[in-house]
């Protein structure tokens, strides 16, 4: 069948700084094989691919209304499409008031959900309250929704229990193992000051109550005294927040001189492809993660991971196989003596594996001939498109 969609997300390459970007940055292309028309709309600075729109009005107001000034323009831009895509709260009521201006079915992906995420109130204020209205109204009225990992199904039915299961279906994230592979280069981890003959532990992500950074910097007070940590975290979402990590670290690198480093500017993808490669562990201490791609870059570079057993992080690192896994309990994150203990038990995990080389290693190997087998874009793509032509033909038998 013909078929043309339209994309409406907030983050389009090259201008991204999380997992909902680089999704739709890889899902794009391989749509464009499958589709007759892929139009994309996005925020932000105009770019190559995509119709821009900026978050400038109304002037001076909060960022979530901000927000909604860029999806009224994003919704009008919209062209003629047998389907509209979208992708976060910040496109979702884009693509809820476009679909009843062109009559025609709007998707939206769980990428994360906001009643799962109540620390982002500290980013928006009453904006918060701003998105998670937007998003129930949106996972309400879509004609489907695309969850990225199996433990995103009882999430989004325990946030929003009018959406139907059937209105559910599961797209995981992907990896281009061809973008992310190993890189045994040593330019970039030279200029980082990494000793290549110590063991190295990597972290990669924004600082935010989500990626629970936090918890790995009091675990590295425990690391064996040869391990390195490296820190490639950056774009905090507070002030408070900053000044809290900040804190947090200068008090690690006084009890481990010399073993941690903090890069805070973004650096570019090969880069952070080449840091992964030379890392004998990737920590990811998330404390929410509907799937988590950066656990799939590390693994596509052959890279072990260890990780928090939450969201949808045990469909991708295999305990054991490729990685191991440390559980951890959302209810108990006001229990000091919980979080100490977690701390110490990832610790602990890490340990295992900067001790034992051979066996990270292998797990390394393991992780990315599981990307390989099970996490190819173009697999994504061909089901998303099924999803596409389930919503379509759902919304013509009304």
């Amino acid at each position: 069948m013909s078929l043309r969609v339209s994309i409406l997300t907030r983050e389009y390459p090259p201008y991204i700084y999380g997992g909902a970007g680089v999704h739709v940055g890889q899902l794009v292309p391989q749509l464009q094989k499958l589709c007759d028309l892929v139009d994309v709309q996005c925020m932000g600075e105009p770019r190559e691919g995509a119709v821009a729109h900026a978050e400038d009005y109304p002037p001076g107001a909060n960022p979530a209304l901000r927000v909604l000034g860029a999806d009224v323009s994003m919704a009008a831009a919209v062209p003629e499409v047998d389907v509209i895509h979208a992708h976060t709260w910040y496109a979702q009521f884009a693509g809820i008031i476009a679909g009843r201006l062109l009559d025609v079915p709007t998707v939206v992906t769980a990428h994360s959900l906001e009643p799962d995420r109540p620390w982002k109130a500290e980013q928006l204020g009453g904006g918060y309250r701003v998105s998670s209205w937007i998003e129930k109204t949106a996972y309400e009225q879509a004609d489907a929704v695309i969850a990225v990992s199996e433990a995103m199904i009882a999430n989004i039915q325990a946030a929003y229990p009018g959406v139907e299961r059937g209105r559910i279906h599961v797209v995981k994230n992907g990896i281009d193992p061809e973008e992310f592979k190993p890189d045994h280069a040593t330019d970039v981890v030279d200029s980082l000051g990494i000793d290549r003959g110590r063991p190295v532990v990597v972290f990669v992500g924004r600082i935010t109550r989500q990626k629970g950074l936090i918890h790995l910097v009091r675990a590295a007070r425990a690391l064996d005294p040869e391990t390195q940590l490296v820190l490639l975290a950056g774009a905090p979402d507070t002030p408070e927040i900053a000044a809290e990590f900040t804190e947090a670290f200068g008090e690690l690198e006084k009890a481990r001189p010399g073993t941690v480093t903090w890069v805070q500017e973004m650096l570019p993808r090969e880069s952070v492809r080449q840091v992964l490669t030379h890392a004998t562990v990737f920590a990811c201490p998330s404390i929410y993660e509907p799937l988590g791609i950066v656990n799939l870059e590390a693994m596509a570079c052959e890279t072990a991971v260890v990780a928090s057993a939450v969201g949808g992080i045990p469909e991708v690192v295999v305990d054991g196989t490729t990685g191991l896994l440390v559980a951890y309990d959302p209810d108990k994150a006001d229990d000091a003596a919980y979080i100490a203990d977690f701390e110490r038990k990832f610790a602990d995990s890490i340990n295992a594996l900067t001790r034992d080389p051979d066996r990270s290693r292998a797990m390394g190997l393991a992780g990315r001939q599981r990307c390989i087998d099970e996490f190819s874009w173009a697999a994504i793509a061909a089901q998303t498109v099924a999803v596409y032509e389930k919503a379509i033909a759902a919304y013509k038998a009304r």
